[in-house]
């Protein structure tokens, strides 16, 4: 019966209690009254330490229940710095500086996430490692709260408000997921497994650490694979990357043979060894300033062993040398295997001479009866011929030579057995010679190519002549020559240099044009005419430029006389010979550079000097009455090939050609546009002249 009394005085009182509401409001008061406050409510002890020292504001405008009411004397002293330390039924309030110094709510079956009590929490991780989250956790508990991890039980140790540390076991558990940390096999094809990890690793090594990736590499060289161990994540990161750094090469390994389409491989491979040659020497510099030792790694040593040598035979090029090296070589010769331009060289060397001789004069002989001694003469010659040539020439007809046969003579005497035999002759010769040598050579080179044109005879010349000194039959010596032989003709060298505007061509130039000239007197041998020049020249796309020319104009005149008888007026003339010479000598050197970018235009000129050719041909077509050679056809040009432009213009059989003629030198074509297909029936020069063009004479010239 008196059990019953005390239980039910029990459940009055805490019903009583339950049912109690409280409507704090505390202005500027003392911490310590309301500690007060809530042991009165609450039943709870406390203990306040000295240091607990605040004048706190609380002002609530609903009643609260003594549980809700000490909750919020909880959070009062998290506000100003305090907190409460339950020890067994005494709860301590405290500075929060030493809060994790005592024994507070250890290990709690439950961490509610509304309390401000102090709690410490034990939390294993399962898939990361507990010391990577503590550098992660650290900034979100404060400076009194207590984090830290045990990593040989990959657990964390957590001291701090229950609302807080209930917070870091839910992130906790969001980053501690299950994680695949299976390892995924890669072979490779092309690349080797031991220089791919090295690649990776490299990569890798410094971002892994920091970001606490734990991921590995491993290479297997039996079987040329690469071993990848970690989270799936990075592993699919590294699988690309292996993969792409498992590509062939163009070709294939370190060896490649490259084909050449335009470059000479016999000339260009001796400077690609001096360049492999001078880029092994610097990275082996740099590695060897960088690492002791470093120029020894398997890198340098294949760069130092790259080699490279021409086949003439396909005119290509076989490299060996690794990565590094095989790119900078084939850039090298991709900017160096390239089409270059052509260019046309026409020239026309025009030479105009004019001769005129004229001789005039008398010659006269008296002789006694017998012919042997004369009375009196004047026989200078005429022409190379005098009355006593003539003479000769009458008593012996074999003496007649063609010397005597030139000009006109008139002879007039007496020839009787007695008295004075007397003889004259009046001699005139007049002789007119010109010549007109037109000579229009051309060539075709590539850019930065010498080209010679050579339309030449070789011409003996006797250098020196003796004998062997022994006697053959007849006693005669052998005599022996020694000769000489000169080209002479028409020598055209030329070297172009294409400006890199594309614009302007640059002529290295040597021209020589020699003919074999008339034997004057004295002459031992034959004698030759030459006109050279040798010269560098920078003219326009198109343009035309003399090179250099001759101008001479040579009067001479010449007189034989008697003295004092060749100066008497009429009667003079009995007693004089007279000559005159004229001489006038025009020789200019034209030069007109034109370049063939494309094949188009190449056949372009091409097809006109074809055109050229056959329509010379077709001109000399004239049918005999009675022909020498029947059934024999006279040989001839085939047509054009398909597909040239000329060819392929609608109508069109042969090019009418226009005379030889030069463009004007003040407007040179346009360096950048390519030479259009003439239209049919449209005129056009094998030679310099452009259609449409006019001739400009040179100065002097006849």
């Amino acid at each position: 019966m008196c059990t019953l009394v005390v239980l039910m005085s029990a459940t009055l009182s805490y019903a009583q209690q339950q049912a109690q509401r409280i409507t704090p409001n505390f202005k500027d008061a003392d911490i310590t009254q309301i500690a007060e406050a809530v042991s009165a409510a609450t039943g709870k002890n406390f203990i306040i330490d000295p240091r607990v020292r605040a004048q706190v504001t609380m002002l609530s405008s609903t009643p609260m229940s003594p549980a809700a009411f000490y909750e919020a004397f909880l959070s009062i002293l998290q506000v100003y710095g305090f907190v409460a330390v339950p020890s067994g039924d005494i709860v301590k309030i405290i500075p929060d500086a030493n809060a994790r110094q005592m024994p507070g709510n250890d290990l709690p079956d439950h961490v509610s996430s509304t309390s401000d009590e102090f709690v410490t929490q034990v939390v294993d991780v399962r898939n990361v490692s507990a010391s990577q989250l503590v550098p992660i956790l650290r900034p979100m508990v404060p400076q009194y709260a207590h984090l830290v991890a045990y990593p040989a039980g990959n657990i964390l140790i957590i001291s701090d408000r229950a609302s807080n540390v209930n917070r870091m076991i839910r992130i906790i558990r969001r980053i501690d997921q299950i994680g695949n940390a299976d390892v995924d096999i890669v072979p490779l094809t092309n690349a080797s497994a031991a220089e791919i990890v090295r690649v990776v690793n490299s990569l890798y090594q410094g971002a892994a650490a920091a970001e606490g990736a734990n991921v590995k590499v491993v290479a297997d060289e039996r079987s040329n694979s690469v071993l990848i161990g970690g989270d799936q994540s990075q592993r699919l990161k590294i699988k690309a990357l292996v993969a792409h750094l498992d590509t062939p090469l163009e070709s294939g390994g370190d060896t490649r043979v490259r084909y050449l389409h335009y470059a000479n491989a016999e000339k260009i491979a001796p400077k690609l060894k001096e360049q492999i040659t001078g880029i092994a020497a610097a990275s082996a510099g740099t590695a060897a300033g960088g690492a002791a030792g470093a120029a020894a790694s398997p890198l340098a040593q294949a760069e130092k062993n790259a080699m490279i040598w021409a086949d003439p035979s396909n005119n290509a090029l076989v490299i060996t040398a690794p990565p590094k090296i095989m790119h900078a070589v084939m850039n090298i010769i991709d900017k160096l295997d390239i089409r270059k331009p052509q260019v046309l060289v026409e020239a026309i060397i025009a030479e105009v001479d004019v001769n005129k001789d004229s001789e005039l004069g008398v010659n006269w002989a008296a002789f006694s009866q017998g012919g042997t001694v004369p009375i009196g003469s004047f026989v200078s010659p005429v022409g190379g011929t005098s009355i006593v040539d003539l003479a000769g020439a009458a008593q012996n007809p074999a003496n007649l030579s063609t010397t005597l046969l030139q000009g006109t003579t008139i002879g007039i005497g007496r020839v009787a057995g007695t008295g004075v035999n007397f003889a004259a002759m009046l001699r005139a010769i007049r002789e007119d010679s010109d010549t007109n040598v037109i000579a229009t050579p051309s060539a075709v080179t590539m850019d930065n190519q010498e080209a010679e044109l050579k339309v030449a005879q070789e011409v003996p010349f006797v250098t020196g002549q003796y004998t062997s000194g022994t006697a053959v039959a007849g006693g005669q010596v052998n005599p022996f020559q020694t000769i000489q032989r000169e080209e002479v003709g028409t020598i055209l060298k030329v070297t172009p240099t294409i400006s890199p505007e594309g614009g302007q061509v640059m002529l290295k130039i040597s021209i020589e044009s020699s003919s074999i000239g008339a034997k004057p007197a004295g002459a031992v041998d034959l004698v030759t005419n030459k006109r050279t020049i040798t010269t560098t020249v920078l003219i326009e796309d198109g343009g035309v430029v003399a090179l250099g020319g001759l101008i001479e104009n040579d009067s001479t005149r010449g007189e034989t006389r008697v003295p004092f008888l060749g100066s008497i007026p009429l009667i003079g003339y009995l007693f004089k010979t007279r000559s005159a010479t004229s001489t006038k000598n025009n020789l200019i050197m034209f030069i007109r550079p034109k370049i063939l970018r494309d094949p188009a235009q190449a056949a372009y000129e091409t097809d006109i000097k074809y055109n050229y050719l056959l329509d010379q041909q077709n001109s000399l077509k004239t049918r005999e009455a009675i022909p020498l050679l029947p059934g024999v056809a006279r040989g001839k040009l085939p047509p054009l090939p398909p597909g040239s432009p000329q060819a392929s213009a609608p109508g069109s059989t042969s090019q009418s050609v226009a005379p030889v003629t030069l463009p004007p030198t003040t407007a040179p074509a346009a360096p950048a546009t390519p030479a259009p297909s003439p239209p049919p029936g449209a005129s056009v020069s094998p030679g310099l002249p452009a259609p449409n063009s006019t001739a400009t004479p040179a100065p002097g010239t006849p």
